[in-house]
């Protein structure tokens, strides 16, 4: 499980590059705050995550998903900004999700919102696994 999220991690992160050049070419600053702690927080939980596969280290593995947490709220808080730029509105949360599943957002910001997931319970699920083998 450890190493399908970190696979999914790798992906996830790819994707999260291409935006990151993206947004630097055609957005610009508007939303720089945001932007650094989240990918700030995506490289920090990734390389605890590897010092968790690499040395079986409970508190790296719940200190990455700690930080993933943390780094998600501001990936959402980009996803609506980015969304409300580009239709000119004051979308909610709610509606900005919508945009996500009715197409009406870039298809490697949908891969990027929908794959989230997969990493985020992923790493819940590894570090609830590792903690329950370990107390045994």
């Amino acid at each position: 499980m450890t190493y399908v999220v970190l696979v999914a991690w790798l992906i996830q992160s790819s994707v999260g590059l291409a935006n990151l050049i993206a947004w630097r070419r055609d957005a610009g600053g508007d939303r720089r705050g945001s932007l650094v702690l989240h990918v700030s927080s995506a490289v920090v939980g990734f390389v605890l995550w590897v010092v968790f596969v690499a040395s079986g280290s409970l508190v790296a593995a719940w200190a990455a998903f700690a930080v993933i947490t943390f780094g998600t709220t501001f990936g959402d808080m980009l996803m609506v900004a980015g969304h409300r730029r580009a239709t000119g509105t004051s979308a909610s949360y709610g509606q900005t999700i919508g945009a996500v599943f009715t197409g009406h957002m870039p298809p490697r910001i949908v891969f990027h919102a929908l794959f989230s997931p997969v990493v985020y319970f992923g790493c819940l699920a590894a570090c609830i696994i590792a903690t329950v083998a370990a107390a045994s």
